[in-house]
């Protein structure tokens, strides 16, 4: 495979969201990704065959890891790797012989990634959990909303994949720079509570400058503000609209015909008749007439499309950010590479479909 992350190995412990996630990114970007499903056992992230996009690029090997058999195939795996990553809660792969004591015993240079939500200490790191709970307690959920509405769930984006998938790509990428550094692996411990908590960095400044309020719906970048929001169109359809800075603040009252009419921008006392306005003038027009009318310009506006639409929006089409693999939409791999670009995805594998073919090129013998 092609990419620039050609050459690394991967073991990924099977599991959901976050974990498969992360596996998914790093075979994206050229890794030999690996994973490890139990025999029997069902979709390896849901969907199944070639809709498991999570698992895309992937090899699949069965391996039953409360067989001790097995379990030594896994670690000659580990002996080959340069990274694991596992979704389990804390202390479960040790019990199994996997933990980073026994696979640095075989290869002190591994990186081992741990994806949880909780983390692997605090008083609540034995506790099942999802998504919602997670951002919850980060305090990022309560601030998502309109202020006379309750928390709105942001998909799982924000806490599997945004919180955690993503900071144990970037945990095992250091970790990495630094084991080839030093000779030595460490434990990448990528809590979906800490990650969430990290990308709030920026509104955490402002609340304790005071320049945020801690309530929902009443700042500038969470529907407060009327130059910052989604209005309804004539045909039911919604406009998003962002534009924060006076010059695009300008482009848009110009392009709403509301220039000399509408009040200044960052006046609070007069927002609820500036979002009358731009909410009338929007809802005179359907949403194909506004996208026609920004289409090009520093408005800071997009039509709001479905999942379906955007694959075939003009700009996205141009970019290529979707594709279409064995007949499942999806989107293509991100960011991009100027010198080692990405080779087409491979198909999600059916489990244990590349066994033989993986124990073959790793070099690891079959009766191990």
């Amino acid at each position: 495979m092609a990419g620039p992350l050609s050459g690394i190995r991967v073991v990924e412990l099977s599991g959901l969201g976050p974990g498969p996630f992360a596996g998914m990114l790093l075979a994206d970007l050229g890794a030999d990704v690996v994973i490890v499903q139990r025999p029997g056992g069902g979709p390896l992230t849901g969907g199944g065959g070639r809709y498991d996009l999570l698992n895309r690029g992937k090899r699949s090997v069965l391996a039953n890891l409360k067989d001790p058999a097995d379990r030594d195939t896994v670690l000659d795996l580990v002996e080959r790797a340069d990274v694991l990553i596992e979704g389990f809660r804390p202390g479960v792969t040790e019990r199994l012989g996997l933990g980073p004591e026994d696979c640095w015993s075989r290869n002190p240079k591994l990186v081992y990634g741990r994806m949880t939500g909780w983390g692997q200490d605090g008083p609540w790191s034995a506790m099942a959990g999802h998504d919602i709970g997670y951002i919850a307690v980060t305090g990022a959920l309560g601030a998502i909303g309109r202020a006379d509405g309750p928390p709105q769930v942001p998909l799982n984006l924000l806490g599997d994949f945004g919180g955690g998938g993503m900071y144990l790509v970037v945990g095992v990428l250091a970790a990495l720079l630094n084991a080839k550094t030093t000779g030595q692996g460490q434990v990448v411990d990528a809590a979906i509570v800490d990650g969430t908590a990290h990308l709030s960095t920026l509104i955490f400044g402002m609340l304790a400058s005071g320049g945020w309020q801690d309530q929902r719906g009443v700042n500038m970048l969470d529907t407060g503000a009327p130059f910052y929001d989604v209005y309804p169109t004539a045909d039911g359809r919604h406009l998003a609209v962002g534009a924060i800075e006076p010059q695009f603040f300008a482009e848009l009252l110009a392009k709403l015909d509301l220039t000399g009419t509408a009040p200044p921008q960052h006046d609070p006392a007069r927002w609820p008749e500036l979002r009358t306005l731009i909410a009338t003038a929007i809802a005179a027009h359907p949403l194909s007439h506004w996208t026609k009318v920004f289409d090009g310009s520093d408005a800071c506006v997009a039509p709001v499309l479905t999942l379906s639409e955007a694959q075939t929006h003009p700009h996205l089409v141009a970019r290529d950010t979707f594709t279409t693999r064995d007949g499942v939409p999806q989107p293509t791999a991100a960011p991009r590479f100027s010198k080692t670009p990405n080779t087409p995805t491979a198909a999600p594998p059916t489990p244990g479909q590349h066994t033989e073919e993986v124990l073959s090129d790793w070099g690891v013998p079959r009766d191990a």
